[in-house]
């Protein structure tokens, strides 16, 4: 068995060998040797297929000579099938110059991806990766040296092989319908999360690191790389989806050349999300890396920054599940706002487009980032868009729906908020009047009530003489109400009668044309 192993050694190393070759050991046999001249016994013992169990006495006579040979991938009938599958040395057990060479044979290792699904599957290899994937985390982040290119590569193709899997979602259309309760739904959890979590560490320490050169792993982490990355966001795991926005985001801050494609990209998956699906796991965790972008944006904002607010963050206030991501996606907006507050008139626009009309959850949603729009908005801009937004904020006082009214009054609680209004009162209340006298005589809720009646003694107190006057108007448009409601019934009263006194000749009758008399409202 000895002299079959020393006679596969090759007899003079080339200068172009790859640097994973061993040190001073033999060079693994390929899975195309199988037609050695020992019998089938002995090349059992050194293959195994991962989808079934090791024995228990695999070969142990050769791991001295193994030691440092690395586990050569190959296909067969779709299933990997590796040598025999055994830990290499720790690095501390190796002298300084071959720790590099080590560290490239632990990375080939760990390329073996394992089935998780069946938990009884390779116990023994997936203990050996795990614990070789921990040294690897340890070494990237004690490194002391610049990472060669050769690192580089086999880093990515190691995490590739690993993270860049089909991600197997279960149907649940609940999640479009209806808001989701995070705290209620159940998330799927991987079973393979024992290595993923170890390897995203790994790759996160190794992005991280100051011994990682830019210029060179962007020829390894490119943008194929970065769209694989990004696809991985619609995982059901949300530790998953964690661990992918904080390195995301650490390559958005390391790699500037990427940056303008990462945006790109995320802006296409928004899209698709917005216009297309309405599903994605992973509309949260973007939204958080975006807010921390959209800060560091230099001023003036550029052209493509402003198009991003209006063709992506404002449409993602359209999906109905939009209370998966609603906090996040507000914090973006307020920090548009509190970089250019000239786009306040583009964004209350926008959520005027998108109000919900039948969802009341979604409204109360609506006012509350509306609140923090208007907590940064300057009364010059406030001007602008006042008109439309306080004819929805009327519509939403007389909101059956107790907690929409309710939250639209407490608007008035916020002291900025309230002084753009005084400032704007001869505007603002002939809109909002109508609606604040309906709800303090008619509304069912004694909360909204109160507080209508609140809101009232604030505009009192401020302007009485524009309040006497809004009162006469309503005062006069309810008595035009009711004497156009008396006209229409003395029309109907007299169709029916013509209609009585006509059913039996069955003649056809002409009623003419009676235009509702109407009051100039100056």
């Amino acid at each position: 068995m000895i002299k079959q192993i020393l006679n596969r050694l090759p007899r003079k190393p080339s200068k172009s060998s790859d640097t994973r070759d061993s040190i001073g050991g033999p060079t693994p046999p390929s899975s195309s040797s199988s037609s050695s001249a020992r019998s089938g016994d002995l090349q059992a013992s050194r293959i195994t297929n991962l989808n079934s169990q090791v024995p228990p006495g695999s070969n142990s006579g050769l791991n001295n000579l193994n030691k440092y040979s690395p586990a050569v991938n190959s296909r067969l009938n779709g299933n990997y099938v590796v040598p025999v599958y055994e830990a290499l040395p720790n690095f501390k057990d190796v002298p300084n110059s071959e720790k590099q060479t080590l560290f490239m044979r632990k990375l080939d290792l760990c390329c073996v991806v394992f089935d998780f699904t069946d938990p009884t599957k390779n116990l023994k290899e997936k203990d050996i990766k795990r614990q070789t994937l921990l040294e690897l985390v340890d070494y990237v982040t004690s490194a002391s040296g610049k990472f060669p290119e050769n690192i580089m590569q086999e880093t990515t193709k190691m995490v590739s092989i690993n993270l860049f899997r089909n991600l197997t979602i279960p149907p649940r259309e609940h999640m479009v319908l209806e808001k989701i309760d995070a705290e209620e739904e159940e998330p799927v959890m991987d079973p393979a999360w024992p290595h993923l979590q170890i390897i995203y560490e790994f790759f996160l320490r190794f992005v991280a690191s100051p011994e990682t050169d830019a210029k060179l792993a962007k020829r390894y982490i490119d943008h194929s790389f970065v769209l694989k990355l990004l696809d991985l966001f619609n995982s059901e795991d949300p530790r998953e989806r964690e661990y992918l926005k904080t390195i995301l985001h650490r390559i958005y801050g390391k790699f500037m050349v990427h940056r303008p494609f990462i945006r790109k990209a995320i802006n296409n998956i928004f899209y698709q999300f917005i216009f297309e699906t309405e599903k994605h796991n992973g509309i949260a965790e973007l939204l958080e890396i975006l807010g921390s972008i959209i800060s560091g944006f230099a001023l003036p904002l550029k052209e493509e920054h402003k198009l991003f607010l209006v063709r992506a963050l404002i449409p993602l206030h359209k999906p109905r599940c939009i209370a998966m991501y609603h906090q996040q996606l507000s914090y973006c907006i307020t920090q548009f706002i509190e970089k250019d507050c000239k786009l306040v008139d583009t964004v209350i626009r926008g959520l005027l487009k998108y109000w919900p009309i039948t969802n009341s959850s979604k409204e109360v949603m609506f006012l509350g980032e509306l609140e923090e729009v208007l907590e940064a908005t300057q009364p010059a801009d406030f001007q602008r868009c006042m008109v439309p937004l306080f004819r929805q904020i009327a519509r939403c006082l007389n909101s059956s729906h107790f907690q929409v009214a309710e939250r639209a009054l407490f608007l008035w609680n916020n002291d900025h908020i309230e002084n753009l209004i005084k400032q704007n009162s001869k505007v603002i209340l002939p809109i909002i009047y109508p609606a604040l006298e309906k709800n303090s005589k008619s509304h069912w809720n004694q909360a909204v009530q109160s507080l209508t009646l609140n809101v009232r003694k604030i505009f009192s107190d401020h302007d009485p003489d524009m309040v006497a006057e809004c009162i006469k108007k309503y005062e006069a448009d309810e008595a035009n109400g009711k004497e156009i409601i008396s006209k229409r019934e003395v029309t109907w009263k007299r169709l029916e009668e013509i209609a009585t006194s006509n059913a039996a000749s069955r003649d056809v009758v002409i009623v003419p044309r009676i235009v509702p008399h109407q009051v100039s409202s100056g």
